[in-house]
């Protein structure tokens, strides 16, 4: 919502608002105003939180629909969990740290479960750092899903490592949802999961209930310490900021005058957008390319 918006808000609501009910009235205009100074703040470049490129993550929530991706996130982010379902498209979340005074940032991007534009989800694996596959214990179909998808992410990520000559591991969870519904509805078993996993030390087999918060932390504790990330970017592991915070996330102080006893804490950030499909490319194209350097142009398969 722009400053325009919520001042012609301000205005019409307050044309709505009898005489008699001042105090109603006061309370809404002050909530405005709270919001509308929020909004100066962020846009103002105040709350601008200087992350390093090398201590920035994006981690890749894929799987099948209606397997539970958005609420797994939903726990990683809020805490909670939502009933209704609603089919995702994309969605796109931004997470900062400050954990022991070095700032981190993961973003994560929670797929659609029908990928309508392979070439985009593609274009999500090369750029991703850590994996989520999600699968539902009562649905064989997710599972199978989730094999092919862990096929292609090593196909596409080798390809893009022969190219970089990087070395680094490609951490991954599959994650086996919804153990809440007992034995009787299980079409997945447990020994199958784990099987997928068996050879690859970077990769591990959790069973969790996002509805019941079963095992969902120690499932993001795992995959954050096989990526080499510190443990505190865990839920149950930070301290939880508001976003009222953030221009004074950065601050040394910061640590000592809120957060007693605790070196780390996390603030979802409530305006981060997705970086461009033009931005990925070039990311993309200057790890192959490292810094111009003459290299053949074989490309890795995006479309």
């Amino acid at each position: 919502m722009s400053e325009r918006s919520l001042t012609n808000s301000w205005y019409g609501m307050s044309l709505l608002c009898p005489p008699h009910s001042s105090l109603p009235f006061l309370q809404l205009c002050h909530s405005l105003f709270q919001v509308q100074a929020m909004m100066k703040t962020m846009s103002s470049g105040n709350c601008t939180l200087n992350v390093p490129a090398k201590n920035s993550y994006r981690m890749v929530v894929l799987g099948a629909s209606r397997v539970g991706k958005s609420s797994i996130v939903s726990r990683f982010l809020n805490g909670r969990f939502e009933d209704q379902y609603t089919p995702t498209i994309e969605d796109f979340h931004r997470k900062v740290y400050n954990i022991r005074g070095d700032m981190y940032q993961l973003d994560i991007l929670d797929t659609s479960g029908n990928h309508p534009f392979p070439a985009m989800r593609r274009l999500s694996i090369l750029t991703g750092d850590v994996f989520i596959l999600v699968f539902s214990l009562d649905n064989r179909e997710s599972f199978d899903e989730v094999k092919r998808l862990q096929k292609q992410i090593l196909e596409v990520k080798s390809c893009l490592k022969n190219k970089t000559k990087e070395s680094a591991d490609l951490p991954m969870v599959i994650c086996g949802n919804k153990n809440d519904h007992g034995e009787i509805h299980r079409k997945v078993r447990s020994d199958e999961g784990e099987n997928l996993v068996s050879s690859d030390e970077n990769c591990a087999y959790f069973e969790v209930s996002a509805k019941k918060n079963t095992n969902v932390d120690e499932m993001f504790y795992v995959l954050f310490s096989m990526a080499k990330l510190p443990h505190e970017m865990s839920p149950a592991l930070h301290r939880k900021i508001s976003i009222q915070y953030g221009d004074t996330f950065q601050q040394k102080s910061f640590r000592m005058r809120r957060v007693k006893d605790m070196d780390a804490y996390g603030m979802i950030s409530p305006f981060a957008r997705r970086p461009s499909v033009n931005s990925d490319l070039k990311y993309i194209k200057s790890k192959v390319l490292r810094e111009g350097q003459s290299r053949e142009r074989e490309k890795c398969t995006i479309q």
